[in-house]
């Protein structure tokens, strides 16, 4: 069978080895968590509880703060001790702190709601909606949003991300090959919602016990096609993923549905499943804890607002006779760098990665070769080397022309640079310009 791929892409070392064959495992539940307000794309949620409230698990703690926002439920039943400011995966930020009673007392809200023939398409967004759910590839873009496209956009197809190709990382491929109805009752949650005759589950082909069994689930569902992926990086990405299951290409500065498409994880899929079937809202993900500084890499199922500390704690700790360079919670090519372990998991927390100082240590930066690797591998078709110049030299003018808003940020191009040019991070600090140049107009074009 063709393998099915997009233009461009690397393949940095896989890494999953740690935790590929690790079965799912269920974490201790903390004492307190941490439960930050904003822990997805767009506004941060509204806290409707107060320090005191006695609360249950999976009750509504938190409402969205406007149309691209999401709810918040709390992961324990316990007391509200504090709403206050905390170290998060992306700075510092309000959390709802609860302490755990350890009763595991469920909301009245939380009741199965059929099953997705028996619903209706509103019934489906508004199960979502309330369930918290967002993209848990890491971008957290909020679901309800995603699947209520503008008006004059249809959909053709919902295409599910099994491809997994960020290095290190195993929980979708675990949660494919432990709970692969999930994936699919999810799938055909997604499909009745945005009325598409056809799904699309894309899966690398490294996993082929994932793809075995999914497969076999989606049986009874010829209208379901789960497609074998080429093993490249960003395979999983939402615009190379479109590409290689449907041969379309999304416009320069379009989104997914221009291209007839909406894109969601497996683990989000799950998530629906898990909505519509138990009516547990999103209160907890499968985080894979791996590296080589941990003493036992898991694949864990954890509430979110716990401490990365205490998931590490856990696993064994660190390893013994590794010097510990770097914790990241996500991948090595688009995760991020934390200063410390004081921080909380949130609905995007699909992994904790402990690099030594050698994987971790910073090359020393040298001049461009003009080589053009960075323009190869590019899956969005840009030039990297040019536009991360213009943003070195604060021509985010000249960044904007070159379509640096296309850029996906998967660190491809600083992957294979042999001059070890920051050329993601550089592009990124002129997108975050060009972005706020663009609201700075769209404000005064109001006034």
């Amino acid at each position: 069978m063709k393998l099915l791929t997009f233009k461009g892409g690397t393949h940095p070392p896989h890494g999953k080895e740690y935790s590929d064959k690790k079965p799912i495992e269920r974490a201790e539940a903390p004492k307190v968590v941490y439960i930050p307000l904003q822990q997805h794309i767009g506004a941060p949620a509204k806290p409707i509880v107060e320090v005191g409230d006695e609360v249950k698990l999976g009750q509504k703690i938190a409402e969205a703060g406007g149309f691209v926002s999401a709810n918040i439920h709390s992961s324990v039943s316990g007391k509200v001790i504090a709403i206050e400011p905390h170290e998060i995966p992306n700075g510092r930020g309000m959390c709802v702190v609860i302490e755990n009673d350890f009763k595991e007392e469920l909301h009245e809200s939380v009741k199965p709601h059929g099953k997705v023939e028996d619903l209706s398409k509103e019934e489906i967004v508004e199960i979502i909606k309330e369930a918290g759910i967002v993209g848990m590839g890491g971008a957290t873009f909020p679901t309800h949003v995603k699947v209520c496209p503008p008006p004059g956009s249809n959909a053709e197809f919902v295409i599910l991300n099994g491809a997994e190709c960020e290095p290190y990382l195993t929980a979708d491929h675990r949660l494919m090959l432990e709970q692969p109805e999930k994936v699919v009752t999810g799938c055909r949650a997604l499909m009745k919602v945005l009325d598409v005759k056809k799904g699309f589950i894309g899966i690398e082909e490294n996993k082929p016990d994932a793809i075995e069994a999914v497969r076999k689930t989606a049986e009874p569902y010829p209208e379901i096609e789960v497609v074998t992926l080429k093993v490249k990086y960003p395979q999983g990405a939402e615009k190379q993923l479109i590409y290689a299951c449907t041969g379309r290409e999304v416009p320069s500065g379009g989104l997914p549905i221009a291209a007839g498409a909406v894109v969601d994880n497996v683990g989000t899929a799950a998530a629906i499943a898990d909505a519509i079937t138990t009516g547990m809202p999103l209160v907890e993900r499968i985080t894979t804890v791996t590296g080589p500084c941990i003493a036992e890499p898991k694949n864990l199922i954890t509430k979110i607002g716990t401490r990365v500390n205490e998931i590490i704690d856990q696993c064994g700790g660190y390893k013994e006779g590794t010097n510990l360079g770097k914790v990241i919670m996500g991948g090595p090519m688009m995760g991020f760098t934390q200063w410390h372990t004081e921080i909380s998991t949130n609905k995007g927390s699909s992994g904790i990665l402990l690099l030594t100082e050698e994987e971790s240590r910073t090359p020393e930066m040298q001049n461009c070769i003009r080589c053009g690797r960075c323009t190869d591998v590019c899956p969005s078709f840009l030039q990297p080397l040019l536009i991360s110049a213009y943003s070195m030299r604060n021509d985010f003018d000249a960044a904007e022309e070159q379509n640096a808003m296309d850029c996906i940020e998967c660190g491809s191009c600083s992957f294979i640079c042999p001059a070890r040019r920051p050329l993601v991070q550089t592009i990124r600090t002129a997108k975050r310009e060009i972005g706020a140049k663009r609201r700075r107009e769209q404000a005064a074009q109001k006034k």
